[in-house]
């Protein structure tokens, strides 16, 4: 199977995005371990995976340092050696920078940037310790374009995109090797959770205009996210590192 042999930490894992990691590693032989700050929703979306002693959840909030270190301590006494890191939990804000708040700006950037930051940097030593791996970080499309309203998320994105390429070529010698997907609109419950806070009582206008965004005509589907990140995390893409692979439904091929 195309991921057998390997362990994947992925962070975010409870929903949308993240969920549809989990379920594409499974299906491709991949031992996986679950993590997010939605402990209860963790666990529900566990059950229903029904993988048994090939996955297992830890609550891991990725801008505690404590947290990730219990979280790395019940990994270890589980037994699962980490060779694969996806970095998917994120959040957003909504608003260009006269409306972004100094509040909002340091969420963003605490979650997006520093949370990756954080949880690599905790557990790349060991993946280098046990012969390598691959690091994987979800970017966006905000990362490459700008997008209106998205000033701190876009920021957050891009720096996320250059950190990849940042360990790309610092621990290519270490045989280890980092990609960042970066997807227009995904449908998630994340999208619609933000239509209905931000847009309420236009979801549908406001949802059918985010599907038209794409030339193609709809949003991605999680899955679609998960296909390119079974292969980056394969043996199937062993010659690739450093890159940033956009998944946008035409959005970048030009008007």
């Amino acid at each position: 199977m195309r991921l057998s042999g390997k362990t994947i930490l992925i962070t975010g894992a409870a929903r949308g995005i993240g969920l549809a990691m989990t379920d594409a590693f499974l299906k491709a032989g991949a031992r996986v371990i679950m993590s997010d700050i939605e402990d209860a929703r963790l666990k529900q979306s566990f059950d229903a995976l029904g993988a048994g002693d090939r996955a297992m959840t830890v609550r891991l909030d990725v801008t505690d340092l404590s947290s990730i270190s219990v979280a790395s301590e019940a990994i270890s006494r589980s037994g699962f050696d980490i060779n694969v890191l996806v970095n998917n939990a994120a959040t957003i804000s909504i608003g260009n920078i006269l409306d972004t708040t100094s509040e909002d700006l340091r969420k963003v950037l605490g979650v997006n940037v520093e949370g990756t930051f954080n949880v690599t940097k905790a557990f790349l030593p060991g993946m280098i310790e046990r012969g390598g791996g691959v690091v994987l970080n979800m970017a966006s499309l905000a990362s490459v374009r700008a997008m209106h309203e998205r000033f701190a998320y876009g920021a957050s994105k891009a720096a996320i995109a250059m950190m990849t390429r940042s360990i790309a070529v610092d621990f290519v010698k270490k045989n280890i090797r980092a990609n960042c997907i970066c997807p227009a609109r995904v449908h998630t419950e994340f999208v619609e959770d933000y239509v209905t806070k931000y847009f309420p009582g236009e979801e549908e206008s406001v949802m059918k205009r985010l599907s038209a965004y794409q030339p193609i005509g709809r949003m991605i589907q999680p899955s679609e996210v998960a296909d390119m990140a079974v292969y980056l995390c394969s043996e199937e893409s062993a010659m690739v590192t450093g890159s940033a692979f956009v998944i946008d439904g035409g959005v970048m091929a030009g008007d």
